[in-house]
């Protein structure tokens, strides 16, 4: 019997459980979605249950495939979106059914006073925390203690998505580096938290999980996990990294200065380093790597496959159903269509900050938006228009880190929208640099947890065996036409992203970082609020 090896990647959109063998191939995986829902503005929870259910359910597709023996699995690791905020109380029960995900905004006021009493250069130069500030854990944490302070006063301690997963798995609370670097109050220099930031916030190191490893392993499955997912007791679970750093190690991250791009929900363009690239102008966020010492540097957009996907369900349903109808992917659908829209759209612009803006965004305040649009363009350019929206706010991105000396000619690309042809070369024109896609893929979330698991289990001694796994596919090389439209295209569209932001300061109305008006929703369930 051969060994093998679980993964789950924890992302936005869903759960990826996949199967391995002990050299990291993959042999199978199965995906089940979760939702997220948008009680406020500013708002986005999902529900940690969900998160249970999925890997749950994916175990049981997967072991259905036939693929190989649940007892030949060596060991499991996970690989989960980051800066989660799950309250649990002292008996470790969760005490929100809906809790607050990366992209959640919320805390505004939070980190306002914060920053009253912390420079918030310093803080980012010590953290490396990116994003707007109210993304990160602790400022959720403090919106909890203003907002809900009955539920506060119950709260024990505080973990992340892959971290209620693997409590859930194993019975123990604990986190890893990587994870929690994205807290909001991580030293990255000290691998450790920071008890200046913590005094600041007014809170106490407890109410954040010890960190251990990445490849760590926290224990054995419980006889109730094991239950669940109907796999034997004692297979290892190893801590696992944030999703960020696990698809860095998968997409071959693993020396000095190599960058690749993350084509998912949400898109970046990272580089791994000895030392964090920090940049108080463009502000990269940065994560430590699931790599002892290294660190994984990036540049984001929120919003890359969820611009395509908003525009699918609302401004493509003819093509959904034509995909039903046909058994095809809508997407393939789309992006068939698309391709015959020239370079550029016809003059039609779009903005891809759905979910608000990055750090690499004039104001966190900014929002989507088509640019241009007249009754002469078709679905096909609306279609394109998104394409090369993402394309470009991902070139602004690029440039951000070409100024810090990092970024070579040729850039792995991984991720869902990774498998589109026209994309990837939209992305080559639009960058200007070869766009090559590996055998990896969209698997390379999976592939980083996997390798956690096989160098935690002593499957393997290092991470080197990555780069054997990667065997390119196809390359999209810049088109010297295509390159001089974008060229002429990339001023007017940095112009639109200010003027976007204006707009969307102006329209802001103040929500995020109050509390929500009694009975308007959000709040924890009463199930969860019973002593």
């Amino acid at each position: 019997m051969n060994d093998t090896l679980l993964a789950y990647d924890l992302g936005t959109g869903g759960n990826k459980a996949s199967l391995h063998d002990a050299d990291g191939r993959l042999l199978s995986a199965v995906f089940v979605p979760y939702d997220t829902e948008y009680p406020h503005a500013g708002w986005h929870e999902q529900r940690p249950e969900a998160w249970w259910d999925s890997v749950v359910r994916s175990t049981h597709q997967l072991l259905a495939t036939g693929t190989a023996d649940p007892r030949s699995i060596r060991a499991l690791a996970i690989s989960g979106h980051s800066l989660g905020c799950v309250p649990l109380d002292a008996a470790g029960r969760l005490l929100r059914a809906s809790t607050p995900i990366w992209s959640d905004k919320r805390a505004t006021v939070q980190a306002a006073r914060f920053f009253e009493r912390v420079d918030p250069e310093r803080w980012y130069r010590l953290t490396g925390n990116g994003f707007p500030a109210a993304h990160y854990t602790v400022f959720k944490i403090l919106w909890y203690r203003d907002c809900e302070p009955e539920m506060f006063a119950r709260l024990h301690q505080v973990i992340g998505t892959k971290d209620y997963v693997n409590y859930r798995l194993t019975g123990r609370v604990a986190t890893d580096p990587s994870y929690a670097s994205g807290c909001g109050v991580y030293d990255l220099q000290a691998w450790d938290y920071s008890d200046d930031l913590l005094a600041a916030a007014g809170l106490p190191r407890s109410i954040l999980p010890e960190i251990v490893p990445s490849t760590a392993i926290l224990g054995t499955l419980t006889p109730e996990a094991a239950e669940a997912l109907r796999l034997p007791r004692r297979i290892p679970v190893a801590c696992g990294g944030v999703d960020n750093s696990c698809m860095a190690l998968g997409a071959r991250n693993i020396a000095e200065g190599r960058t690749y791009a993350s084509l998912g929900s949400s898109m970046w363009i990272a580089a791994s380093s000895r030392q964090p690239l920090l940049e108080a102008t463009a502000k990269p966020y940065v994560f430590t790597h699931v790599i002892p010492g290294m660190f994984t540097s990036a540049v984001a957009i929120f919003s890359g496959g969820t611009s395509l996907r908003w525009v699918r369900d609302h401004l493509c349903l003819n093509l959904v159903a034509q995909a039903q109808a046909e058994n095809r992917d809508p997407y393939e659908l789309m992006t068939a269509l698309a391709a015959q829209s020239p370079p550029g759209a016809r003059n039609l612009l779009f903005n891809p900050s759905l979910a608000g803006g990055s750090s690499l965004e004039p104001s966190a305040n900014i929002r989507g938006a088509l640019l241009g649009l007249d009754l002469g363009h078709t679905q096909a350019d609306v279609i394109r228009a998104v394409l090369e929206g993402v394309a470009l706010n991902l070139r602004i991105a690029l440039d951000e880190l070409r100024r810090l000396g990092h970024v070579g000619r040729e850039m792995v690309v991984v991720g869902g929208a990774s498998r589109s042809s026209l994309w990837r070369q939209i992305l080559a024109d639009a960058l200007e640099v070869e766009i090559v896609k590996t055998t990896v893929g969209q698997e390379a979330g999976s592939l980083g947890a996997a390798a956690v698991a096989a160098v935690a289990c002593g499957l393997w001694n290092d991470f080197g065996r990555i780069d054997q796994l990667h065997q390119p596919e196809a390359t999209a090389r810049p088109d010297p036409a295509a390159v001089r439209v974008y060229r002429e295209i990339l001023p007017n569209f940095a112009q639109a992203r200010l003027d976007q932001a204006r707009l969307g300061d102006r329209l802001a109305h103040g929500v995020e970082g109050r509390c929500a008006e009694p009975g308007t929703g959000g709040g924890a369930s009463p199930q969860f609020m019973e002593p």
